[in-house]
Parts: structure tokens; sequence; C-alpha cells
């Protein structure tokens, strides 16, 4: 009897495939799972029930997990085996900052700090029986992977650095106490973002940065032409003795906020309008004066905000120094504003990390992961606006900033 062979058209195997997406998200939610499986059988070196002398371990169910693709979210049941030492390779960089938040979880549990919630997410994920060695052999080898990340050598020029910083409630001492994580992001001379820094101290203060921008100069930072942060004294202090020549710009926007809640209620709509109406002049002459008719306005009413507004406003214009085109993107620190949401929704879970090494770990994780999304994505600014005849307005700017 002949055999009857089918073929699919290629036109038609497309169309099929727009008109029920649906069957083209299983195919690859199965094909994904199929992966796992065999991910797990090579590492314990058996399959299902198999018998052979060639066993390193044995499964221990699974976890589901939510997996976003191109044809759409999928579900996955990612295997374990008793142990915990199966990692599937399959998540790539996701798979960092998952190991440790799992690893802080784990931590709290065998401390004796975890609340009853806590417990129950580590157990669904982890299963019931992990060892403080098993933690501590899991937590050394993702620590040695983002200390490698973190003290990478810096290439090239970096004339944009944007610094800012979160807190976190950590255990230290049987205390918990607020630790201040700071990252700070570069922009090259391609265009490119880059997280060059984290870290996370006690406090905001001078030596604290101080110690984090040394590290940063002998891995080979150079080329700063202007550092976006917020006013922290210490900080403030510490930019002026690393990067000396270059312009500070006071973040915009913390110094709106700190302008609003000096204000009558009724006063803060018109206030904000004027601040932003000076933010937007095409220069900074017209800048400088729209902010002397501020100050002129508020002086009857609020001579002390006034003064204020006098002596620290010019702080927040050194970006006129710069590319109108670039003028957005680096007078404020919003830009690390997506990356402190990403942590805030990770960390949310944690609540108070069980001691500084752990928090450093899982903010680390994710900002690796932030870190490779960005040199991979979108060129953030077109650098070859920012050409040498910059030199002389930038230097103006230190000039004023005295």
């Amino acid at each position: 009897m002949a055999q009857s062979q089918a073929s699919t058209n290629p036109s038609d195997l497309q169309q099929i495939l727009l008109d029920d997406p649906e069957f083209l998200r299983g195919i690859v939610e199965e094909t994904l799972q199929q992966l796992l499986e065999g991910e797990l059988a090579a590492h314990l070196g058996a399959d299902h029930y198999e018998r052979t002398e060639r066993r390193k371990g044995y499964r221990n169910g699974g976890y589901p997990r939510t997996v976003k693709t191109r044809v759409g979210p999928i579900q996955l049941l990612v295997p374990r085996d008793r142990k915990g030492t199966f990692q599937p390779s399959l998540f790539g960089r996701y798979q960092r900052n998952e190991k440790a938040l799992v690893l802080a979880l784990m931590e709290m549990v065998i401390q004796g700090v975890s609340t009853r919630k806590v417990t129950e997410i580590t157990e669904t994920l982890c299963g019931s029986s992990f060892s403080r060695s098993m933690v501590s052999s899991l937590a050394a080898g993702l620590d040695g992977q983002l200390e490698a990340w973190r003290t990478r050598p810096l290439e090239g020029e970096w004339p944009y650095l944007f610094v800012d910083a979160r807190y976190e409630k950590v255990r230290h001492d049987s205390r918990v106490v607020s630790m201040a994580a700071v990252t700070v992001v570069g922009v090259n001379g391609a265009g490119y973002r880059s997280i060059l820094a984290v870290d996370v101290n006690h406090s905001e203060n001078e030596a604290d940065y101080a110690e984090l921008f040394r590290r940063l100069y002998h891995r080979g930072l150079r080329g700063v032409q202007l550092v976006i942060s917020d006013r922290h004294e210490g900080l403030r202090r510490a930019i002026d003795r690393f990067f000396q020549g270059a312009c500070w710009q006071r973040c915009q926007v913390h110094f709106m906020r700190n302008l609003m809640i000096r204000l009558r209620r009724r006063d803060r709509s018109w206030v904000l309008g004027a601040l932003r109406n000076v933010y937007d002049a095409p220069d900074r002459p017209q800048a400088e004066e729209r902010l002397r008719e501020l100050v002129d306005q508020l002086r009857p009413n609020y001579p002390e905000l006034a003064e204020w507004l006098e002596a620290e406003g010019p702080e927040t214009l050194a970006v006129f120094s710069f590319p109108e085109a670039h003028r957005r993107r680096i007078r404020t620190t919003n830009g690390q504003e997506r990356l402190h949401q990403e942590i805030r929704r990770r960390t949310r879970v944690v609540r108070i990390f069980p001691h500084r090494a752990s928090c450093l770990r899982l903010v680390s994780a994710l900002c690796q992961e932030q870190d490779e999304e960005w040199m991979t994505g979108r060129r953030y600014l077109d650098m070859s606006l920012l050409s040498d005849n910059q030199e002389v307005a930038i230097a103006e700017a230190v000039r004023r900033a005295g």
C-alpha cells in the first residue's frame, strides 16, 4: 500500500499561526518544558525511574513559574532535585536575581527571623529540607559571580554619571536598621547606559561615597563631565573631591519636592508651574532671569524660602551647559526610577534582610539584569552632540559652581 505523505505550505502554516496564537504558545510551552526536564535528567544522570549507576540524585517535584515570551506569558513547572543543586540554564540572566531572592528567604528561615508568609514561600520554592551548609554553598557561588560583575574593568569615557540611593531594612547587631543601597549609572561615549557600581552602606556619608568613587577610579572610570544626584552633603563633598573639573547637576525633581513641602497648599500649583518654566528655558541666561523673577514673587510671603531658592536654585541649572537634546534625560535621576521600582518589588517579599550581604546580593543581581538590558537595548543618548565645543560651556559651569 502506498504511503500517503502530508505536506504543509509555508504560507498556510503562517496563516494558521496568525489565526490561532494559542497554538503557537502551546508549542513553545511544551518545548520549553521538555528542555527543563531534559536538563534535569542530564544533571541527575538519569531519567524518570531509571536505575543506573550514573545517577547523582533524585527529583523533588517542582514549582510553577510564568515566563514572558514573544508569544505571550507561558506557564512552566520548574523541576527540583532533592539536594537543591539543579539550576536550569533556560532562564539565563533572570536566574541570578531569583536565586538571590530565594537565598535571602532561605537565610531568614535558617536564622529564625522569617515570618510565616516567608516560610511558606520558601518551602514552596525550595522544599522543606535545606541546610545551613547548602545555603552557604549556593550563596558563595552567586556572590562570586556578582562580585566579578561589580569589579569589572571600565573602558572608554563616561561623560554622564547618575548617583542615587534607596533605603532597605537590614538586621545588624540584633537590631533592624536602614541601609542605603547606592547605585551609580553611567552613560558612555557611545550613548549607552550601564550600572557601574552597586553598594550597601549604613548611611550616605562622605567616607562611604569616597570609597565608592575611589574603586570606580581604579577600575578605569574616566572622562566624567557631569554628575547628577540629590544634594546630600557627604555625596556632594565626595563628588568635588573625585571629579574635579566636572559639573554637578542637582536633581531637579528632588529639588522641586523639597520646595513643595515648604509651601502652603494653595501656592504649590503656581510655584511648581513657575519653576518648570525656569527649567524649560532655552538657555542658562533666560533660566537665571526666570529664577530671579520667581524669587522676587516669593519674597513677600516666603522670605526665608526666597533666600533658599536664590542660594540653591542655581545648583539645578548646570544642565544648560550641555546639548539641548540631552537635557531632559540628564537633569534628574529619574532614569533610575524603573530600576528602583523593580528593586522595591522584589525586596517587598523579604521586608527585612537577614544581613547586609543578603541585601547586596539581591540588589546586585537585579542591577546586573537591568544592566544587560540597557547595554543590549536602544541607545540612550546621541553622544555625537557632545562635541569639543562644549568644553568652554562646561568650564564656565564649573566656574559658576565655584
